[in-house]
């Protein structure tokens, strides 16, 4: 049987993610199940499925390992403070 993976075009966030470095405005997201995403081009983020865009972000490293996914990547521009 194979591995399931989703191939994905928005970073959804739900509240998770993790400032790793304030400043280059570099994050972390852990999700679980293994999720591709397009690396060092820019993508939309938003908070849930149904929300609007709150900012736009570059993939910088994918790690897939154990059933989870750890996405880290650079918050390039944000569309509001909250």
């Amino acid at each position: 049987m194979g591995t399931p993976i989703n191939f994905e075009t928005v970073l959804r966030t739900e509240g998770k993610e993790k400032r790793i470095d304030s400043k280059e405005n570099i994050f972390q997201l852990k999700l679980q199940g293994y999720h591709i995403f397009p690396l060092h081009q820019p993508i939309d983020i938003k908070r849930a499925k149904d929300t609007d865009e709150i900012g736009r972000a570059i993939i910088v490293e994918l790690t897939l390992k154990e059933e989870q996914t750890i996405c880290t990547y650079q918050l390039v521009s944000l569309s509001s403070v909250n």
